[in-house]
């Protein structure tokens, strides 16, 4: 099983089967129940939650031969067609490789044909930020005098190179992060589909490391599952290199009793024992993010609860109380500093030593204080 074959296996075939997304998914089937489909649409948001899905999922249902509720029926001609990737009139356009002004003139003289079978030809411009000026300029006349039979769906990762001219002449929709516990459910809800049994943890781990990206999430589910018949979290972690729990949380222990020794020692046979560098950082800047949140809000503490173990609820039990926000403030922006660091050393292990010394500084300014009273 490839990680390809897992993502295109299931992918949604329907509104409903859209998760994460219900906010976006809802009106634009009341739009398609009321027939007040736009002629132009933006889709903004980070990588891998859902705007080309959605997309070809829009450009299914408005040319739908037997819709219901604002779903595609998936069973006449179109639909079947569309579902197959072999609708002609749904075109897809990767700005980043077709990003100049002849391809978009070019596309100006293809809009005007009718569409070959479909009630409308859609068109989606994958990463749309990355047309040049004179492409938007170009695109932009089209969508001031769009032909009745086209539609347009703009999709980007970077919303603020978009020119205003043309986002005020799109329907905006902003696609949000997917929370942990619901990749962790579509998860559950793949592997279970495809017969193996999946261990919460391994799927927690999945879900943290896709950052909120649903397709990401699937694709390491799709490489992790190659030849099992059973995920556990250390096959994830040998996968992806991540650290163990109890590894996070004793360095994290170390730094909070300025312990400068035990925090360097965690490290470096953490990482010495084949935990991945960035990986492990994320770990443990995550954790300290939460530690911060419930520092701050306990209603915030509450909230992410759900996506903690139970080793970590009762970590940040433990220290909420008797750590301060601007020291968590201090240890978080040094981590961050490490992590950008860790892609630019021959050394994996020094961007974290360098950050126990920064966050810890002043126990060495102490120690040393103490020693000149010695002498």
């Amino acid at each position: 099983m490839s990680e390809q074959v897992l993502y295109r296996k299931y992918r949604p075939q329907s509104f409903a089967d859209v998760v994460g997304q219900e906010h976006i998914t809802s009106l634009l089937q009341s739009a398609l129940r009321l027939n007040r489909v736009a002629h132009a649409y933006l889709f903004s948001g980070p990588r891998g939650t859902g705007k080309t899905t959605v997309a070809r999922l829009l450009a299914k249902a408005v040319s739908c031969e037997k819709p219901k509720n604002g779903e595609p029926c998936n069973m006449c001609g179109i639909c079947k067609e569309f579902s197959a990737g072999m609708g002609l009139d749904l075109i897809e356009i990767d700005a980043a490789s077709s990003r100049g002004i002849d391809e978009i003139r070019e596309l100006r003289e293809a809009v005007r044909l009718s569409p070959a079978r479909a009630k409308y030809k859609t068109y989606v411009i994958d990463e749309c930020h990355m047309l040049t000026k004179e492409a938007f300029n170009a695109l932009l006349k089209m969508l001031e005098e769009p032909p009745a039979h086209a539609i347009f769906i703009l999709a980007t990762t970077d919303l603020e190179k978009v020119p205003e001219t043309i986002t005020s002449r799109c329907q905006h929709y902003e696609f949000r992060k997917i929370s942990t516990p619901v990749i962790m459910s579509r998860l559950a809800e793949l592997a279970k589909r495809e017969k193996i049994s999946a261990d919460k943890d391994a799927l927690q781990l999945l879900a943290i490391f896709a950052d909120g990206g649903l397709r990401d999430a699937e694709s390491m589910l799709g490489q992790v599952l190659a030849g099992r018949e059973k995920l556990t979290a250390d096959d994830v972690r040998l996968v992806l290199g991540a650290p163990k729990e109890e590894q996070v949380l004793m360095f994290l222990e170390a730094l909070l009793a300025k312990n400068p020794a035990i925090a360097a020692r965690v490290a470096n046979e953490t990482i010495d024992q084949g935990a991945d560098p960035q990986a492990y950082l994320k770990m443990i800047i995550r954790t300290a993010r939460h530690l911060l949140l419930s520092r701050l809000d306990r209603e915030e503490s509450v909230r992410i609860a759900s996506e903690l173990s139970d080793d970590e609820q009762a970590f940040l039990q433990k220290h909420t109380a008797d750590t301060s926000v601007p020291e968590l403030t201090q240890m978080i922006k040094s981590l961050i500093d490490a992590y950008w660091m860790s892609y630019r050393t021959i050394f994996p292990q020094l961007p974290l030593e360098l950050a126990v010394v920064d966050i810890l500084r002043d126990s060495f300014t102490n120690e040393n204080t103490l020693k000149k009273q010695e002498i």
